[in-house]
């Protein structure tokens, strides 16, 4: 039986009370904290850094999810380490090599994922399977929150999942952007299995009510 996670994106918190938030989410039931590093250069936005993801690390004992946007990407992958990360994910269009930066991740400690946007083809996971414990598959272009999601990624999500499966290994297959719970059943039938929802959840004001729904269309997978 797939076991789902659900993981809101900080990116539709409040900023202003940040700690609190992420308490919030994870008493709702959050799995995960997704935590969106974007520099102005590889995607058009500038969010936050090592010191946030620090500041956060003793409000939540699950797992933070770090999806790096941005170019280069080797330089900050130990201070995000050190902040507290657990998982560690990054586009293959911001490294010169791919393989070096995934056991980069892996030498400090965290599990490593391969980001692939909308238009990225999946080649570059064909030599990488062994040193990946997430692949995540965008459903947006990057950059921003509240975008809708794109329907064509379901096929990429069922690609992805055949690649999984014939590799052997556990790796967790995740999809962001525009997740909600009217579609959260499509990607789970295609094979995501750890879904990023951001406005879908901070959004709203009752936070468990929207994961709670997002589980019962999962339980109907």
């Amino acid at each position: 039986m797939t076991t789902y996670r659900i993981a809101p994106s900080i990116l539709s918190a409040d900023f202003a009370r940040l700690g609190e938030e992420v308490r919030d989410v994870v008493a709702a039931g959050a799995d995960i904290i997704h935590f969106d590093v974007m520099d102005n250069h590889y995607v058009p936005n500038l969010t936050i850094g090592p010191l946030v993801c620090e500041a956060i690390r003793p409000h939540v004992q699950v797992p933070i999810d770090v999806h790096l946007m941005v170019k280069p990407v080797d330089r900050l992958i130990p201070d995000f380490a050190k902040a507290g990360a657990n998982i560690i994910s990054f586009h293959p269009e911001a490294s010169e090599h791919v393989d070096r930066t995934l056991q980069l991740i892996r030498d400090h400690g965290c599990k490593a994922g391969l980001v692939f946007n909308p238009t990225t083809p999946l080649h570059h996971l064909e030599h990488v399977m062994d040193k990946l414990d997430l692949i995540l598959v965008m459903s947006v272009n990057p950059g921003f929150g509240g975008q809708s999601f794109i329907p064509e990624a379901l096929k990429k999500i069922a690609a992805v999942r055949r690649l999984i499966d014939a590799s052997g290994r556990e790796i967790m297959l995740e999809v962001d952007g525009g997740i909600k719970p009217d579609n959260i059943a499509a990607a789970a039938d295609a094979g995501a299995d750890t879904f990023v929802a951001g406005s879908a959840i901070f959004g709203k004001p009752d936070y468990k009510a929207v994961i709670d729904a997002m589980r019962v269309q999962l339980s109907r997978v």
